[in-house]
Order: structure tokens, then sequence, then C-alpha cells
């Protein structure tokens, strides 16, 4: 496994116009009381930037920018809005190399299996809206002779939109794409962590729509989060981000009876049946594994199938695989081309991965592979080796809730229906894995399984087009597809005109 290395030369070139972090009525700005924050490069524990940090007077300009150019903005042609979002996806294309280096700084995500992908997959996404949005249509109702009855479809008006730091670039761009594409304005805020990347994407887009139509704050969740999702005039609130987080969001908005979606954590089941492991599917599955758990992404997602259930009889067979494919894994500086794995995002993100996985050892847990990391005091970055646990069962806590890291629980099981109840004993239920190669088997896990997206036999991420969403306590509503765009950001609007 590497380390961080200090001779990688990779450029990285900032922001510069938007260096402020603040685009409000089509101009970057300094804060209200120029406050500021530092953006770090959590591989090599550096500072990458200083940028604004905006409190609740901006995001009452954001807003105020936003209210005024939505009138004119919900009454242009949806093909022509659509228009403008495909040529940002083209910009961003243009510009794919040097966004995805700077969200490698920033993120600690690998730059070969992550960063560079992410970003063109943002891009793919802007174009899909760009392409489909023109597609939204009302109904006509046949009520009866003498009366003509229609219903359309109406933008909500302001968005207020937070994203969180694993996938910064690809969430902005989902927000974007829904929120402008159906006629409504944005005020974005993306994550204090990781928002230089979203902020390159920005100063593609500040000549592009008309001012006010999209707006950037960015700023701490409780300075700039916590007054968007609470402003009276923003009409819709599209949150992804923590379980925790969500609750206050979704308090917020409540109060005032407004609209959010909100896509919050995961506790993902992956399940393999014994058909998974034969000589000729067994590579495959074990791939599968090793992707649904993002170890490639230090297991920063909340689609990560980090509760992994193997049958007894393959057991052996799947988890020497595992184990040894995940070895061959390499960690070190996000920006170096060879590695697979970057860093954790920052110092208190990796001192609770760090106490999860201390909590586990102390508890007798056997560990497969992996060890305890450095204390953050001794990390030259935050850098920790993939763990894999046995002799777990569902009621410890390293099983139960969101570790957020590259930690993996592996449990045996035998019978069918006790390993569906271990998959839905928990909070969660955004997304689940299964693997088998009977069709039978699968539509009957798949119906049994409390979740909002799952997976057979693959575990990549979202396709732009697919409903993405989550149930019980992962969230509420679903986005990323037409569908889900329709749903929640416009309104039903019904007429009947007696004829």
């Amino acid at each position: 496994m590497n380390t961080l290395t200090d001779n990688v030369a990779a450029e990285v070139v900032l922001p510069s116009a938007g260096i402020t972090g603040l685009l409000i009525n089509g101009e970057w700005r300094t804060p209200a009381k120029g406050k500021t924050l530092d953006v770090e490069n959590p591989s090599r524990r550096t500072k990458l930037a200083t940028i604004g940090a905006s409190d609740a007077d901006d995001v009452n300009a954001a807003v105020a920018a936003a209210s005024a150019a939505f009138p004119k903005w919900r009454r242009l042609a949806s093909r022509a809005r659509g228009a403008l979002l495909t040529e940002l996806g083209n910009r961003v294309t243009a510009n794919a190399e040097e966004i995805a280096r700077v969200l490698a700084a920033e993120s600690g995500n690998a730059l070969r299996t992550q960063s560079r992908p992410e970003v063109l997959g943002a891009a793919e996404v802007l174009r899909y809206y760009g392409g489909v949005i023109a597609e939204q249509k009302g109904e006509t109702l046949p009520l009866g002779p003498g009366i003509f009855s229609y219903s359309t479809r109406e933008p909500l008006g302001v968005v207020g939109a937070i994203i969180p730091w694993n996938s910064p670039v690809v969430l902005a761009a989902v927000k974007i794409g829904m929120a402008l594409g159906t006629g409504n304005t944005l005020v974005l805020k993306p994550a204090e962590d990781a928002p230089l990347a979203v902020i390159k994407i920005a100063e593609l887009a500040a000549d592009l729509f008309p001012a006010g139509v999209f707006n950037v704050v960015t700023g701490t969740g409780l300075e700039a989060g916590a007054p968007l999702s609470a402003h009276p005039s923003v009409a819709k609130v599209s949150f992804t981000g923590s379980l925790e987080v969500g609750k206050l969001v979704g308090h917020a908005v409540a109060d005032r009876i407004a609209r959010s979606t909100l896509e919050l954590g995961g506790k993902s089941p992956c399940i393999v049946y014994p058909d998974a492991a034969t000589p000729e599917h067994i590579d495959a599955t074990v791939t599968g594994i090793i992707n649904a758990m993002r170890f490639a992404r230090q297991g920063q997602s909340c689609t990560a199938g980090s509760r992994l259930y193997v049958h007894k009889s393959v057991w052996e067979p799947v988890m020497a695989k595992v184990v040894a494919k995940v070895q061959e894994m390499k960690i070190g500086d996000a920006l170096d081309e060879a590695n697979d794995i970057g860093a954790i995002i920052n110092a208190e993100r990796y001192s609770e991965v760090r106490a999860f996985i201390d909590e586990a050892i102390n508890k007798g847990a056997t560990v497969l592979t992996g060890a305890l990391p450095p204390k953050v005091e001794d990390a030259k970055g935050f850098f920790p080796a993939p763990v894999i646990f046995s002799g777990v069962d569902n009621s410890w806590r390293v099983t139960r809730e969101e570790v957020f890291g590259p930690v993996l629980v592996a449990i045996p099981w035998t019978d069918e229906e006790e390993v569906l109840n271990w998959a839905n004993d928990t909070v969660y239920g955004l997304a689940a894995y299964v693997f088998t190669n009977d069709l039978t088997t699968a539509l009957r896990a798949t119906e049994r399984i409390d979740a909002g997206w799952l997976q057979v036999n693959r575990a990549g991420g979202q396709i732009p087009g697919m409903s993405y969403g989550g149930a019980k306590q992962s969230g509420i509503g679903a986005e990323y597809s037409i569908e889900g765009a329709l749903e929640a950001y416009t309104s039903r609007k019904s007429v009947t005109i007696n004829v």
C-alpha cells in the first residue's frame, strides 16, 4: 500500500473569478461581513484555499436575487432552458481534467478511480436533463360533455439546495439540472469541506444563465445552510447529507409548510447467495462486493454496502478473495495516478472512523484485514486502510450505525428468511445489493428488502434516468430521473373549463 508521496507533480488550478465562493445575481461577491473559511487537502493536510463564508445576510441577498429572476425564467420555454443545461454539461466536459484535479485535492477522492469519473458523470447528468426536460407534459381529463379539464406542471419558485462533500460535483449537477430545468431558480450551498470544484462549475455557468437564476453561497451548515433551509421565500429545499442534519432541515421546512427532498444516510446490506460464488461467477461477485462497499471512495458513500451477508457454504472462498483483492488496493495521495483509494475528508471524520474501528476491536471482533489507524496527531494524511470485520452480529454498533469510512462487517448466513430480516433490521433503507444468478431468488429478495434503490449483480453508481431515493429514515422523495424532477420540483395545477 502506498503512503503519502511528496513528489507528486500535479497542477491544481483553483477557482479565480469565483474565489470568494459567492455568486449572487450573476456577480461574484465577498461576504457581507467579510468572513472566510479555509479549504484543506486531506491527503497532505495543507491549506488549499481561503474562500468566503456566507451568513444569513448573504443568503438573504441570494434568495432575493433568485426571487426576482423567477418570473421571467419560469416563462422561458423548457427547450431553451434545456439547451442551457446541455451547454453547461459540454463546458464541464471541456474542463473536466481541471475540475477533477481540484475535486481530488479537496475531497481526498482518488483522481483516477473517483474524481475523474465523477466529473464526467456530472456532465452527463446536465446533458440528460438538458435533453429530457422539454418532455414535461400536462394531462387532459375526460370529466364529461361540455367540460374541458386539464392539468399542467408549474415550477415552485426558489429552490435551496444543500450538498455534501463526498460527491459534490455530481450532486451539484443533479440539483442544477432538476431545479433549473423545471423552471425554478436556485441557491446552491456546497459543503464547506469541498466547495472548490463546485465553484469551478459555477464559473462556467456564471455567464450562461440570466442573472439571479443560479446563485451559490459558501459557508458552514450553521451559518449558511440553516438560514437557507428556514428562509420564508425558499419554496423547496433539496438536501443531501446525514440523517442528523436532515432532521433539522426537514423541521425547518415543515415549520413553514414548504417542500423538501431529503436524501440521507444508509447502512446498506449486501447479500451473497451460493450460486453467485461458483467458479465462473465468484470473481465478478467479489468485484461487486468491493464496489458496493465503495472502498475506492474510502467508504464515504451513503449507498455503501457496509453489511455483507455471505452464505455459509461459500463463506471461505468468497471472503478469501475479498480480503486478497482489498489488500491489493493502493492507498495514498488522491492526486497520485497510482492510487486506488484516497483520504478521509477531515480530522473529525477520520477520528470518528478510527473510534468505530477501535471499539469493534476492543469488543472482540475478528479483523480479516486492516488495523487501527494512527491518531490524528500522528497521521501525515487521513488514510485509514480498509478494515473488514467478522465475528460480529446485527446488534453491534459498527453493524448498525453509519461509519462513513472504509469499514465492512461480514456475517455468514444459512437461512434466507433470517438474512432478509437482518437486511431490514435498520432504521435506514437507501440501497441494497443482491448477488445471485437465479431470477426467482433475485425477485424474491428485492421484493422483501426495504430500500429505495436495489441492484442485482451490479454495484455501480446512479445512471441518469434512474429513480433514486430512500425508504424509512434514509429520506423523503426521489431524484435523478425526469419523473423525480417533475414530482419534486413542480406542483400540479388543474384547470376546468365549462365550454
